[in-house]
């Protein structure tokens, strides 16, 4: 399906491909207690934070598809690092697409519906963020009291997706061809 264009209100889309990717999940951190007169601290390294999910919204606010032709990616941010002192890292931001009211998702490689915004504030998230990676407090056992590792971040989903826009009338004109239905 082309684009269509309406002069009077400047360009006017309603279909475009793109592609989303979720951020990345942090990497988790090998640590240890190290304070004065605790000579022998044990693990302490947090896990990394989740990464970031790509979110369309359908909102009123938007009536054209065409931010989504001028730019073709779109990326949520990755989830921070874990750091010494059970601190777990920050989890990435989500990035939020605001479509129209009745846009419809297909998946670009199966055409495949994944969801259909019909309403107003719908919401559908298209790919999920990587999970963070576990800290090496997490590896520790009576065998193993200083585990010397951690876990890398799970990555984010990624795929292609086709936006349609289904523009739905509130009213229709009915009669014979050459009545004057276009002059009203």
């Amino acid at each position: 399906m082309a684009p269509s264009r309406d002069s009077s209100h400047g360009s006017f889309v309603d279909s475009a491909t793109i592609q989303v990717r979720a951020g990345h999940g942090g990497r988790g951190a090998v640590s240890f207690r190290r304070e004065p007169y605790v000579p022998r601290g044990g693990p302490d390294g947090g896990d990394g934070g989740r990464g970031g999910s790509v979110v369309l919204a359908a909102t009123p606010d938007e009536s054209s598809l065409a931010p989504y032709v001028r730019r073709k990616q779109w990326r949520a941010e990755d989830g921070r690092a874990g750091a010494g002192g059970l601190k777990s890292g920050r989890s990435g931001a989500d990035a939020r697409l605001a479509v129209p009211v009745g846009t419809a998702l297909y998946d670009d490689s199966s055409g495949a519906l994944l969801a259909d915004l019909d309403a107003p504030g719908a919401e559908f998230v298209v790919a999920s963020g990587g999970a963070g990676g576990r800290g090496n407090v997490h590896f520790k056992s009576s065998v193993n009291r200083a585990p010397q590792i951690a876990e890398p971040g799970l990555p984010g989903a990624e795929l292609g997706v086709r936006l349609e826009l289904r523009l739905i009338a509130d009213a229709g004109l009915i009669g014979p061809p050459n009545a004057g239905k276009s002059s009203l």
